[in-house]
């Protein structure tokens, strides 16, 4: 067995023994209220809040795919992410200090209980619980299916892809049915930790290997200069394109349903404003690493071509960094994985649970009642999740390119509504489902590719959004004004 097979299973080991022993000390201050399981009592502090919401959001794609793009498009990947991840942060101190009152002074849970609130309206509350399951369930399910196969890969084949989907699974669901929120944002720190130690690491270590930093990019500069240019390897980044970027992640970040129910959780608007000052500090660090280590890996391995990039990370850690190290870092890429899966989870068994289980099966569920359809819920997601992960049909996996910009196109009518803008129910339910439906056309090729003008699907889609919502406003008001009348 050689050094990073060693050092791969230790981290393991310790890595799953510590999640499970985080998720036992989590007992000792669980209620049997809805509030305790699903929110952590709503009281997560500055440090636990922050280290939530960036392990929540940084999946393993930080480590793999942060490395392959920045293989295949360059450095101008960074400033895209960084800058993008930086106004998406801004949500946190506004939209998430609004929602956080919300919720605490109506005892709301969920984003479709958050809109039901402010909209009132059966058939609305249904469409924001179905657009946010379809968008988070395919991503739910690739997590396993991405754990499984780092997993193999990582120990050499001698944990099988399914045995490791299977087992890392088998870890979140025994954490997050015993201790909920509260042990899902205790593991988020360790994770957290995890993932930026072991990338910074990984960066010194591959760094050091190609001649330091200097040098290793003087000697790119020379051979490959347009991945230093600032539309990037083959012009990737047009400024429509760039542009459209750079409005994706604002929309998308808050509405995923597990970011949502972080604003639901924070203590107080205190530590959602740090965390939204931390947060693109820490990104604009931590996300040059593994872009600038997909770079260098022209140097190293120059004829990668398409998604064999992605697994430039653990080549240049295999060709320039001790064995042992190899083997832990990607144990950090599973934490990555593993982070995501939890929060995925518990975020859409408190919807399915309190948005359809207690609302049209059981109205009168105790809260205790809630808390153990929760727990089920979770056991069911993973499951569901894990058998989609072991055979993916091409559906799910179609979904999940698209789950952003699904969700992002709730953004205009829901934040709309949290700032005040009264649309009517139908406007709002109109708003979403014509944007899903130019998405759809996008995506099927219904809607010819031309109609894009060089965006990403999403522009032109939330432009038809936008526009039944301002024509639901322009209603309004001419009907206001002819009742004055």
């Amino acid at each position: 067995m050689t050094t990073t097979l060693i050092s791969a299973f230790l981290a393991l080991v310790v890595y799953l023994l510590a999640l499970l022993w985080l998720g036992t000390q989590s007992l000792g201050g669980q209620t049997n209220s809805a509030d305790s399981y699903f929110l952590a009592d709503r009281r997560l502090r500055a440090g636990v809040l922050f280290f939530t919401l960036i392990a929540t959001n940084f999946s393993a794609f930080f480590f793999l795919g942060f490395a392959g793009a920045g293989y295949r498009i360059g450095i101008a990947y960074y400033p895209m992410m960084a800058f993008g991840t930086g106004l998406a942060a801004l949500s946190f101190g506004s939209l998430g200090c609004r929602v956080r009152r919300l919720s605490a002074d109506h005892g709301l849970i969920t984003p479709s209980e958050l809109i039901g609130h402010l909209l009132p309206g059966e058939g609305l509350r249904l469409l924001v619980l179905a657009v946010m399951v379809l968008f988070t369930l395919p991503y739910l399910a690739l997590q396993p299916l991405g754990a499984g196969y780092l997993l193999e890969s990582l120990t050499g084949g001698a944990v099988p892809f399914e045995v490791g989907a299977v087992l890392l699974t088998v870890v979140i669901v025994l954490y997050v049915v015993g201790g909920g929120m509260r042990a899902v944002a205790r593991t988020d720190v360790l994770q957290g930790i995890l993932m930026f130690s072991l990338m910074l690491m990984a960066f010194v270590a591959v760094a050091k290997g190609v001649g330091g930093v200097e040098m290793a990019n003087r000697t790119l500069f020379v051979q490959r200069p347009e991945l230093f240019s600032a539309a990037g390897l083959g012009n990737f980044f047009t400024p429509r394109m760039l542009a459209s970027y750079l409005l994706l992640w604002p929309l998308c970040l808050p509405m995923f349903p597990q970011m949502l129910m972080r604003f639901f959780a924070a203590g107080d608007d205190r530590s959602l404003k740090q965390s939204m000052v931390l947060y693109p500090v820490v990104a604009g660090v931590l996300f040059i690493c593994p872009v600038m280590i997909g770079m260098w890996g022209h140097l190293a391995f120059p004829d990668l071509l398409g998604r064999a990039s992605d697994q430039i990370m653990p080549l240049m850690l295999g060709r320039y960094s001790p064995e042992w190290l190899t083997g832990i870092v990607m144990v950090g890429a599973l934490a990555a994985f593993m982070s995501t899966l939890d929060s995925q989870l518990l975020a859409l068994s408190s919807m399915l649970t309190r948005d359809f289980y207690k609302r049209y099966w059981r109205p009168q569920a105790s809260l205790a009642e809630q808390v153990r359809v929760g727990q089920l819920v979770v056991i069911a997601l993973a499951v569901a999740g894990l058998a989609i992960a072991l055979r993916p049909p091409e559906a799910i996996l179609s979904l999940a390119t698209h789950a952003f910009s699904g969700l992002a196109l709730l953004f205009p009518m829901l934040v709309g509504a949290v700032y005040g803008l009264r649309w009517s129910v139908v406007g709002a339910m109109l708003s979403v489902i014509a944007g899903e439906a130019v998405l759809l056309g996008f995506a099927t090729g219904v809607i010819p590719q031309a109609f894009q003008g060089g965006c990403l699907p999403l522009i032109p889609a939330l432009v038809v959004a936008c526009t039944v919502l301002g024509v639901d406003q322009l209603i309004a008001r001419w009907s206001s004004s002819g009742l004055r009348a």
